[in-house]
């Protein structure tokens, strides 16, 4: 069972998303389980997302953030990608790809402190 915080939706489609994402996987008997935490971001490059928490197979949350990208033909960030190397640091690392329907459109890079409550940060950003 994974989970991420570091997946998002174009700024506007967040309920509707979500929404949608669980339905499909409770219609496809997946165990996936989405939800908004009202939290956005906006990127230099890509415009502003809705970020979401979910909570199942991070396969399964790929595939259908990209089908729904595809479907409502908006921008989504699929997060969940971790750094190679094991080094400790004073912030965790999070990469994710903006994606257009199965197109990825550029590379993100999350940051957040180990201690405390804070939400993810944009450390850099890439366009393809």
């Amino acid at each position: 069972m994974g989970n991420s915080e570091t997946f998002g939706v174009q700024k506007g489609h967040g309920e509707e998303i979500v929404g949608w994402l669980n339905e499909q996987s409770k219609i496809q008997n997946n165990k996936l389980e989405a939800r908004l935490y009202g939290y956005e971001i906006t990127t230099k490059n890509f415009g502003d997302f809705e970020m979401f928490s979910w909570m199942g197979d991070v396969q399964i949350a790929r595939r259908m953030i990209i089908k729904a990208s595809k479907k409502f033909k908006i921008k989504v960030i699929e997060g969940g990608y971790k750094p190679k190397e094991k080094i400790f640091k004073m912030k965790k690392f999070d990469f994710a790809k903006v994606k257009k329907g199965d197109k990825t459109i550029g590379q993100l890079e999350f940051a957040v402190s180990r201690f405390g409550n804070a939400q993810w940060e944009i450390q850099n950003e890439e366009r393809h």
